[in-house]
């Protein structure tokens, strides 16, 4: 007896020793409560699209903890970039999260050069390292290994003052080499510079949301009361990201807008389609104490998706192409998975990261098998293959029948196989005003088609048959007469 107790204390203390030094944990439950909107506006529960796997520190990866954390950026490559702001730094790991090298300076015309609370960095796909080198006034372009390749200082141009302060804080970079700034003070737009570093030009300027009231208001007052009135200045950006056609996806920093996340192309106006049932700027209901959301950063996904981080409720929204809300998942609290003070978010293959300066930490989160579902059947959409989304969108169902977007591509992909009546039951599910306007016309006019030559002799025959009816009338109308006239 004692023997059998013995090893059943060795086999446990063998899986305690395993389950510590696993190099991660699997999917934990979620601390939070996910959710979606329906056509109503009202938030209804929604299955997990990510679960929370772990947390990666400084402390962890034997470096000391981090300080401020700024941003994190995954390269095409897939090693994860931590911008370390508090401790002036770069932290490299690879695609398991394993310490690569840490980068806390560079030479640069033959003396050492430190960062200065750089706020925002940009890895290509060459590995050259962008950094928004805040504390500095400047950009900051080195190799892979940290070489110094480039700067960017404050830019010489007609349309900047003389007293401009250049405080980059965030920025992006497309395929030839231009770079995107989002920099403090700047509401002109975007800041966008060549691969020679030479500014070109502003992208993107954020329309003014302007209070008529107070518009009118400034009409009738006196010169002292509008010297105390708030200016209508344009807001800021907060961030930005970049997709493979070069559309620039940016973010700005008033809660108020309708138009928070917007999508630009070359010539700086704002494609991003919104056809889904409510604005795209996060939650669309919200207390009163905590406001509306408040975007600060943007990560596109592919395949048209894009997620968007909210510092107010801490939590991301995924939207695909057309601005449908696929899911949402995060929130505040303590626990694995609930977020302090996000400022950045990533995308890693099936994971997601948020890099959480209030907890010092980047956090990890796995898709789930609801979250791949989706993603993968919004893929299929935007690549126009709705046949290969059906399936997909009916495993979707089956793990939330209340999936609105699910109900409307399988419609969408009957429609294309111009099966319209079956298509019509689905779009009402969907609540798809259009797509049913759509189908049910095309319906309409296929059973006409279909209908028509049997619709033609139904119309002739009855024709027929009034014309004889009315013949026949007369005639018995006129022997009648005959027959009185005879008479007398």
């Amino acid at each position: 007896m004692a023997r059998t107790v013995k090893s059943w204390l060795v086999l446990l203390a063998v899986a305690s020793l395993l389950l510590v030094n696993a190099p991660h944990a699997a999917a934990s439950p979620a601390p939070y409560e996910s959710y979606n909107y329906n056509y109503w506006r009202e938030a209804v529960p929604s299955p997990d699209a990510y679960l929370p796997s772990h947390i990666v520190t400084g402390k962890e990866l034997g470096i000391g903890h981090f300080k401020e954390p700024g941003d994190v950026n995954v390269s095409p490559a897939g090693w994860i970039y931590i911008l370390d702001s508090g401790n002036n730094r770069i932290v490299v790991l690879d695609s398991d999260y394993q310490l690569v090298r840490v980068l806390d300076g560079f030479e640069k015309d033959g003396s050492q050069e430190n960062f200065n609370m750089p706020g925002g960095l940009f890895v290509d796909a060459e590995e050259r390292i962008y950094v928004a080198d805040t504390g500095n006034s400047r950009v900051v372009i080195l190799d892979s290994t940290g070489k110094w390749i480039q700067s960017i200082a404050k830019p010489t141009s007609d349309i900047i003052p003389e007293s401009f302060q250049f405080q980059p804080l965030k920025l992006t970079v497309d395929a030839v080499g231009r770079v995107y700034v989002v920099a403090q003070g700047v509401y002109e737009g975007i800041m966008q510079f060549d691969e020679q570093g030479d500014f070109i030009g502003y992208v993107g300027t954020n329309k003014v949301e302007r209070d008529y009231g107070e518009y009118i208001w400034r009409m009738f007052s006196t010169k002292a009361q509008r010297a105390q009135m708030i200016l209508f200045v344009p807001t800021e950006f907060s961030n930005a990201d970049m997709d493979h056609k070069g559309f620039v996806y940016a973010t700005n920093i008033d809660p108020g807008s309708n138009e928070p996340i917007k999508r630009l192309n070359p010539s700086g106006e704002d494609v991003l389609k919104r056809f889904g049932y409510f604005d795209v700027k996060g939650d669309i209901r919200y207390r009163n104490s905590t406001g509306p959301s408040r975007l600060i950063d943007v990560k596109v996904l592919g395949d048209g998706m894009y997620s968007v981080l909210d510092a107010t409720q801490n939590r991301v929204f995924t939207y695909d192409d057309e601005g449908h809300l696929l899911y949402i998942y995060g929130g505040k609290g303590n626990q694995v998975g609930t977020l302090k003070t996000p400022v950045a978010i990533e995308q890693s293959g099936h994971y997601q990261m948020v890099l959480d300066r209030g907890k010092n930490s980047l956090v990890v989160y796995e898709s789930t098998r609801f979250g791949r579902l989706v993603n993968e059947a919004a893929a299929f959409h935007y690549q126009g293959e709705d046949a290969k989304a059906v399936d997909l969108w009916k495993e979707v169902l089956k793990l939330n029948a209340n999936y609105d977007i699910a109900y409307i591509g399988i419609g969408k992909s009957l429609l294309m196989e111009k099966k319209n009546k079956e298509a019509l039951a689905y779009f009402e599910i969907g609540m798809d005003r259009k797509s049913y306007s759509v189908a049910f016309k095309r319906y309409r006019r296929e059973m006409m088609k279909e209908h028509l030559g049997t619709f033609l002799t139904v119309a002739i025959a009855l024709i027929v048959v009034l014309l004889l009816t009315r013949m026949a009338v007369k005639w018995r109308q006129r022997g009648r007469v005959d027959r009185e006239t005879g008479l007398h």
